[in-house]
C-alpha cells in the first residue's frame, strides 16, 4: 500500500475505515530544518551542506529505509541521499545547496524488506536457529526482484538467484549478508509502504547573509568643517582604512532629500535653524522623495563612482530603506490617499507618547488608495535601487509596517534579484522578531545591545543556537547605532567598547558598529541611552586618528573572524565552564572539527579578573589528561596546554578577552 502524499489530517473522532486503510504505515515527524510546518521557508546559504533530521518509524521491527529528497524549486529532476540511523527513531542526512534560490525537500520513508531479512537471518544463524525456511524466503526474494527488474539488473539479479541455489547453508547466509547482494536488490526494491513527507522550503541566500561586518557612518559628516555639507566624493576617502579594519558592508543612513516642515534641530530639539541639516529619516522635500537623492550629497553619478569605488576596496554599500515621510514629501500632494489625515485636514504623525516625531508621517497600507499603488511604488523604489548597485537594505522598523506587505515584498524582489540581502531594524517583541526572519529577512537587529551580564549573554547566545529560532534568524550584533548609546559604554571607557567588540565580532557571524564606536565616543543625553549631540540632527567631524582609538583592535577581530571558518555564524556556539561570573567563556567548532575556537571575555572593564575554566577536551574525543596545543589570536602567541582544567586572568588594562584557537598537539 503507498500514501502518495500524506499530510497530518485535521482530526476526525469518527475516521471511517476508507480513510484509514489509505492512512501512511509509516510515521515521519519532527523534521528540522522546517518553520512552522513548512509555511516559511528555512534558511541555508551558497555551498552550505544542509542537516535534516527527522523521527521515522512504523509498527514492529521491518528494518526501514529512509531517504531525503531535493531539488530548486526551478528543477525537475530530484536528487536523493541516504539517511544514516541514529537510533531511537531518530534519521539524519545532508545535501548540499550549490546555488542562491529556492529548493525544497522531503523525506521518504519504506519498509526494506531485504534488510528486514539480512537483520533476522543474522540474527538467527549467530543464535544457532535452524533457517532452511529464511534461506527460501530470501531466494524467493531475489527472485520477485529477478521478475520486477528489467534489462542488466534483471540479469545480474538472476545470476545471484542462480547462484545461491547452488550453495551450502552457510555459503548462501554469506552471500545474503555480502555488500554487492543488499546493493543490487536496493536497486529493486519496490519500496513496499512508501511515505513521502511534505515538501519543505529551504530559501538559500549568498554568503554575506550569514558572515558579514557592517560599518555605518553619516556622509555628510565625512568632512573637516560642521558647517561644510559632506559628499559621497568625501567618503571615497574613507573607503581604504573601512577596507583596512576588516568591514564588508558600508551601511548609509537615508540619503534622500530631507523636509523643512517641522525640522528637527540639534538633540532633536523642535526647533531647527535654518543652516542645521535635520534627520535624514524625515525623507521628502520639493527635490523628491525615496528616489532621489538629496542635492548636497552629490549626484547620481557621484553616488554610482562611489558604488563602484567602494567594490573596488571589497565594499558593499547598504541603504536604509525607511517607508516615512516628511510633511513635504511629494507623495502627501501626489497620493493624498496613501496617508491618514485627522478631521480637521491635518496629517496624523508619528508619535510614541510622549515623545512627537511631528517632522515624520507615516503611510497608511491599507488605505483604500493605497492598495495595490502605495505597494507596488515601495517595491519599484527598492528595485530602482538594487539597478543602482545596491543589494543591501537596512529597513527602518519593518515590525511597524505589515507583515504580508513584507512576505509580497521580498519574495517579488529576491524573485528578480536573488542576491538582494533584507536586515530588519527591529527591536520589538521576540514573536514579532522571528515571524520578520521568517516572512524573508535575511538578518536583524537584535537584544545583544542590551545583554550585559553573564547570564543574560550565556542564555542569550544559546536561545539564538534553538528552534525555531536557528531556522529562522540571524542575529546581527550591532554594537552601537546611531539611535542608540548602550548604557555600559558610558562608563566604561576603552576596555567597555573593546568588550561589545570581541562578543560581537566572536558571538555571530554578522555584527556593525556605526563610526564613533572606534573613538569610543560615550557622552549619553542625561539619563538616557542616547548620544549627546546626536549625528541624527547635526554634522558631526571626527578625528579618526584621535588617540584611544580601537581601530588596530577591531582590524584584528575582523581579521580572526575571516581566518577561521568557525565563527562565520551564530550557530553552533557553547557556552563552557569559567567558574567567575564575570568571565563569559564559549567556543566554536565546525562541523568536521578542524577549526576550534575557544573565547574569553571579562565583563568587568575596571578590574582584573581570574577563573579555572576546563578545555573543552570532551568535544575533540580526547581524555582529560591529554595535551593540546593553543595559540593566541591577537597576538600569536603558542603554547600547550596539559589536561583538561586550566586557569586564567584577565586584566581589562591590557585587553578584556581571550581569543585562542585549540588543536590537537
Amino acid at each position: 500500500m503507498i500514501a502518495e502524499y500524506p499530510t497530518d489530517l485535521a482530526y476526525n473522532p469518527h475516521l471511517p475505515l476508507s480513510q484509514a486503510l489509505l492512512l501512511p504505515r509509516i510515521a515521519i515527524e519532527n523534521t528540522m530544518p522546517v518553520i512552522d510546518g513548512g509555511q516559511f521557508a528555512a534558511k541555508a546559504v551558497v555551498g552550505q551542506d544542509v542537516t535534516v533530521t527527522s523521527k521515522v518509524f512504523a509498527d514492529g521491527h521491518d528494518k526501514l529505509a529512509v531517504r531525503i529528497r531535493w531539488r530548486a524549486l526551478q528543477d525537475e529532476v530530484w536528487n536523493s541521499e541516504v539517511m544514516s540511523d541514529l537510533g531511537n527513531n531518530g534519521w539524519r542526512g545532508q545535501f548540499n545547496v550549490p546555488e542562491q534560490g529556492r529548493y525544497v525537500f522531503c523525506i521518504e520513508a519504506w519498509i526494506d524488506q531485504f534488510a528486514s531479512f539480512r537483520y533476522e537471518l543474522e540474527k538467527k544463524f549467530g543464535a544457532g536457529v535452524p533457517i532452511s525456511l529464511e534461506l527460501q524466503e530470501g531466494r524467493n526474494q531475489v527472485q520477485m526482484a529477478v521478475e520486477r527488474s528489467t534489462g542488466e539488473l534483471s540479469e545480474q539479479l538472476a545470476a545471484l538467484h542462480h547462484e545461491l541455489s547452488g550453495l551450502l547453508p552457510t555459503e548462501q547466509v554469506a552471500l545474503f549478508l555480502a555488500p554487492r547482494s543488499a546493493d543490487l536488490m536496493s536497486l529493486a526494491d519496490h519500496r513496499p509502504y512508501l511515505s513521502i513527507s511534505p515538501e519543505y522550503p529551504l530559501d538559500v541566500e549568498r554568503k554575506l547573509s550569514e558572515f558579514a561586518s557592517w560599518y555605518e557612518l553619516f556622509p555628510r559628516s565625512i568632512t573637516d568643517d560642521p558647517k561644510r555639507h559632506g559628499t559621497f566624493n568625501d567618503v571615497h576617502s574613507r573607503l581604504a582604512v573601512i577596507q583596512d579594519m576588516g568591514f564588508d558592508v558600508l551601511y548609509f543612513p537615508p540619503i534622500h532629500p530631507i523636509g523643512r516642515s517641522f525640522r528637527k534641530g540639534p538633540n532633536n530639539s523642535l526647533t531647527a535653524g535654518p543652516d542645521d541639516p535635520g534627520s535624514p529619516y524625515a525623507i521628502g522635500s520639493e527635490e523628491g522623495g525615496h528616489e532621489a537623492i538629496h542635492p548636497q550629497l552629490g549626484s547620481r553619478e557621484d553616488f554610482r563612482r562611489l558604488v563602484a569605488a567602494a567594490a573596488d576596496h571589497g565594499l558593499e554599500i547598504a541603504l536604509d530603506f525607511a517607508i516615512q515621510c516628511s510633511q513635504d514629501h511629494p507623495w502627501l500632494k501626489q497620493h493624498p490617499g496613501w496617508f491618514s489625515w485627522r478631521p480637521d485636514g491635518t496629517i496624523k504623525y508619528a508619535e510614541n507618547p510622549p515623545k512627537k516625531y511631528q517632522d515624520i508621517v507615516n503611510v497608511d497600507f491599507y488605505a483604500a488608495d493605497a492598495i495595490p499603488s502605495l505597494w507596488t511604488e515601495l517595491r519599484d523604489i527598492v528595485v530602482g535601487w538594487v539597478e543602482e548597485g545596491v543589494k543591501i537594505f537596512r529597513v527602518d522598523n519593518p515590525h511597524t509596517k505589515p507583515l504580508p506587505f513584507w512576505q509580497w515584498l521580498i519574495a517579488d524582489v529576491r524573485a528578480q534579484y536573488p542576491e538582494v540581502i533584507f536586515l530588519a531594524e527591529a527591536f520589538t517583541t521576540p514573536a514579532m522578531m522571528a515571524r520578520l526572519g521568517k516572512v524573508g529577512y535575511s538578518q536583524s537587529y537584535t537584544y545583544f545591545t542590551w545583554r550585559n551580564t553573564k547570564a543574560e549573554l550565556a542564555t542569550y547566545f544559546s536561545e539564538l543556537n534553538e528552534s525555531p529560532w536557528r531556522e529562522c534568524y540571524r542575529p546581527n550584533f550591532f554594537v552601537n547605532t546611531p539611535d542608540i548609546n548602550p548604557a555600559f559604554l558610558h562608563e566604561s571607557g576603552r576596555p567597555g567598547f573593546l568588550i561589545r567588540a570581541a562578543l560581537a565580532t566572536m558571538g555571530s557571524g554578522l555584527w556593525g558598529m556605526y563610526s564613533g564606536f572606534e573613538l569610543c565616543e560615550s557622552a549619553p543625553v542625561p539619563g538616557k541611552e542616547e548620544y549627546l549631540d546626536s549625528e541624527k540632527y547635526e554634522i558631526r567631524p571626527r578625528d579618526f586618528t584621535a588617540p584611544g582609538n580601537i581601530v588596530a583592535e577591531i582590524a584584528q577581530l575582523n581579521r580572526i573572524r575571516r581566518q577561521n571558518p568557525a565563527l562565520h555564524t551564530h550557530l553552533g556556539l557553547k557556552i563552557y565552564n569559567a567558574w567567575n561570573d564575570n568571565i563569559l567563556y564559549f567556543g566554536k567548532r565546525t562541523p568536521d572539527g578542524s577549526n576550534f575556537i575557544l573565547v574569553a571575555v571579562s565583563l568587568d572593564p575596571h578590574n582584573p579578573q581570574e577563573a579555572n575554566f576546563e578545555l573543552p577536551l570532551w568535544e575533540m574525543g580526547l581524555p582529560d589528561d591529554a595535551q593540546t596545543q593553543g595559540e593566541d589570536l591577537m597576538n600569536g602567541h603558542r603554547w600547550t596546554w596539559y589536561g583538561k582544567y586550566q586557569f586564567m586572568r584577565i586584566d581589562p588594562a591590557y585587553q578584556p578577552f581571550g581569543i585562542w584557537r585549540i588543536s590537537v598537539a
